[in-house]
């Protein structure tokens, strides 16, 4: 297994590219002078985020997991090229350091040979992961809007919205 390991980074980070309604979605890893992107899907980023949430609520007790200041803000470093796009995500609570282990693979690990799956691994403390998952949230609903009646997303000329009888909104 080609397994990238960042252990902390320096900047672990999800972004787009595109106009909303044609994004692709990015993470990014960076330090020690390497910076490593690999593109997904939008449901994957929201999961992901979800699940960081629910794993530090269970598992961080007692420690600070609430990030200092605002967050990371700043766009995704350039050039923006994707090692590979993610297949599937891991995610663990490693008890002894008190810290949140993400993996993404290219291949599920469990169907192919070992050697054939790349991997990304990032290792965080709760703040750092805490700070991941809120801008995972704010990434999402940087999107289109829902349409208030179907839920579906908005595009700017409208759309044939199935709640209003295929009538365009």
């Amino acid at each position: 297994m080609a397994a990238t390991v960042f252990d902390p980074p320096e900047r672990f980070v999800a972004g787009t590219v595109g106009p909303p309604g044609g994004r692709t979605f990015f993470l990014q890893a960076s330090g020690s002078g390497r910076l490593v992107s690999v593109s997904l899907e939008k449901v994957q980023v929201s999961v992901l985020a979800d699940r960081v949430n629910d794993l530090l609520d269970a598992h961080a007790a007692g420690t600070a997991t609430e990030p200092l200041g605002a967050g990371d803000t700043e766009p995704l470093t350039t050039p923006i090229e994707d090692e590979f796009r993610v297949d599937t995500l891991a995610l663990a609570w490693d008890t002894e350091r008190g810290a949140v282990v993400i993996e993404c693979h290219d291949q599920d690990p469990e169907e192919v040979e070992e050697d054939a799956v790349q991997t990304l691994r990032v290792v965080l403390t709760p703040q750092a992961a805490r700070a991941f998952a809120r801008r995972c949230g704010a990434v999402i609903a940087a999107g289109r809007p829902a349409c208030p009646f179907c839920g579906q997303p908005l595009d700017p000329t409208g759309h044939i919205c199935p709640r209003a009888n295929g009538y365009r909104r």
